[in-house]
């Protein structure tokens, strides 16, 4: 399968990239069977470059983008959608993340119940002031 993806190239802490287009097994550093763009990210302006109507094209023939470089033609105006995530998390993160939350409100709920019998033990005198 084709896919559309971004290829790192300039200096080190100097990023520039050529949107490729390449099997989607391949080494994004491999060569490209062709190059629809670049993106320069330091640049002030026309930051990115690219050939949209070869993208179309491609893109009716079943190449694949990557998440970024989707939002990217989104960004430029190809596609009309809505952009998509690039950030993935694994699942041993997500049952971190719900361990988290499950002891938080665990530990909430026995604050409140600590909280609520304290004011039913208060006599009726306490309760007044």
């Amino acid at each position: 399968m084709l896919t559309i993806r971004l290829s790192r190239t300039g200096k080190k802490k100097q990023p520039q990239y050529r949107v490729v287009l390449q099997e989607s097994h391949r080494d994004p550093w491999s060569p490209a069977k062709e190059v629809l763009g670049h993106y320069d990210p330091r640049a002030l302006k026309d930051q990115i470059v690219l050939n949209i109507d070869r993208i179309k094209e491609l893109l009716t023939h079943g190449a694949q983008p990557s998440n970024t470089v989707y939002n990217m033609l989104v960004t430029a105006g190809a596609i009309k959608a809505d952009k998509k995530s690039t950030v993935t998390i694994s699942n041993k993160r997500k049952e971190k993340i719900e361990q988290t939350k499950a002891d938080a409100e665990k530990k909430l709920a026995d604050e409140k119940a600590i909280k609520e019998k304290a004011e039913a033990e208060k006599t009726p005198e306490q309760q007044v002031q």
